[in-house]
């Protein structure tokens, strides 16, 4: 059994090689907040464990069992999450560091009738893909609210960013997962927009704009 410590350094590599394509040690301590040292003792363990392919001074790669073993870390967090919003009531800017403590049990059976629970769903509260019990993960490519301009009609799925103080913000501004947007003006000098929904018209900044996927309607 793995400990909690391995288990998110798995989660944290699976994340960076998916944003980057590509893990290094360096980036694996600023993504973890975690000194150097300390990191490179930890992929040494995880390379002896088969987790990872390693070698000084080039870049990491997760083995097969390394990736199947982040992806089943992720199912775990991400149904969490979801339990937690729709069985539970929380927010969805409330639920990440439960869940970062719940997907550390090691329980099939729970987390299988937390699934048919909720009815076996495909995505997070935040719209991120969840990984099925054998690993599999359907990955969608999106655009960015940023990408779009002035007249385009798209539909919020999901969002790259999960942290507090940013789904507070959407709250703020009553922007939800599946809101129907409609782009009214993009400046050109700084790309901030003026968007449409729900009767309100709002502006927003391409900080927020580039962190908000959504679908073409």
């Amino acid at each position: 059994m793995n400990s909690f410590t391995e288990e998110n350094y798995l989660k944290a590599m699976f994340n960076l090689s998916e944003k980057s394509g590509e893990i290094t040690v360096n980036d694996l301590s600023k993504s973890l907040n975690i000194k150097m040292p300390t990191v490179n003792s930890m992929v040494k363990r995880l390379s002896a464990k088969g987790y990872i392919n390693y070698q000084s001074y080039k870049p990491i790669t997760l083995t097969e069992e390394g990736r199947m073993t982040a992806l089943l870390i992720i199912r775990k967090h991400r149904l969490t999450e979801m339990f937690l919003v729709e069985k539970m009531g929380f927010g969805w800017e409330e639920v990440h560091e439960v869940a970062e403590q719940i997907e550390h049990i090691h329980s099939p059976k729970f987390f299988a009738k937390m699934d048919e629970m909720l009815d076996f769903p495909t995505v997070d509260p935040h719209g991120s893909p969840i990984p099925d019990n054998s690993g599999n993960i359907q990955l969608k490519n999106y655009n960015p609210l940023s990408f779009f301009g002035k007249n385009d009609l798209v539909k919020l799925v999901a969002v790259t960013h999960s942290n507090e103080e940013f789904l507070k913000f959407l709250n703020s501004k009553n922007l939800q997962l599946d809101t129907i947007i409609e782009v009214l003006h993009k400046e050109e000098f700084d790309q901030t927009m003026t968007v449409k929904f729900y009767n309100q018209e709002i502006t927003l900044s391409e900080k927020v704009t580039e962190k908000l996927l959504v679908e073409k309607q």
